[in-house]
């Protein structure tokens, strides 16, 4: 079913498309949350909240969608799922209890780490994001994003995981992640 179509049975009501988004997008949704740090539950709440968000969204009018729908969902779990690890890094702050937290935690390693990659620009974000978090092979990745072949996907990688890292070092230091 192409995006257009789905769109289109949304804003009629067909609930239809929503079970064919929630089915071929499940997985590549879930595996956001647990890549990093979160349990199957957690990513299936993610997950609905975000075609809850997408669907309401479509039916209001108020969808001005400027990528597919796979990318638009991607980027709402994301986000959601960066509020919630921050959400739980507070709560786990607080548990301290006064005591002195030095350095980051698993949380707060990853929000860094997510924080620096946008500022890299969109291919690289794409890139690094369907790469480290997705799973995604080379191959692929050339494909989706229309490079000429596999080697200008992996030196495009390289050079994005390149310019991370710099930037990484330039803001943090070491004692910040261990």
């Amino acid at each position: 079913m192409k995006d257009s179509e789905i769109l289109d049975r949304i804003k009629r009501g067909d609930e239809s498309a929503l079970d064919y988004l929630y089915k071929k997008y499940y997985r590549m949704m879930t595996k956001i949350v647990t890549s990093n740090n979160g349990t199957e539950d957690e990513a299936q709440d993610v997950f609905q909240e975000a075609l809850l968000a997408f669907w309401q969204k479509a039916i209001s009018g108020n969808l001005v969608l400027t990528s597919k729908i796979s990318t638009f969902l991607y980027s709402i779990c994301l986000n959601q799922w960066r509020k919630e690890l921050e959400r739980k890094s507070r709560h786990s702050n607080e548990e301290v209890d006064g005591e002195e937290f030095q350095g980051h935690d698993e949380n707060e390693r990853y929000r860094v780490v997510m924080n620096c990659i946008e500022e890299l620009g969109e291919t690289c974000r794409k890139i690094l994001t369907f790469y480290y978090f997705d799973g995604m092979s080379m191959t692929d990745i050339a494909e989706k994003l229309n490079f000429a072949n596999t080697d200008t996907a992996k030196t495009k990688k390289y050079k994005c995981k390149k310019k991370l890292d710099h930037l990484i070092r330039e803001r943090y230091s070491e004692k910040d992640f261990f």
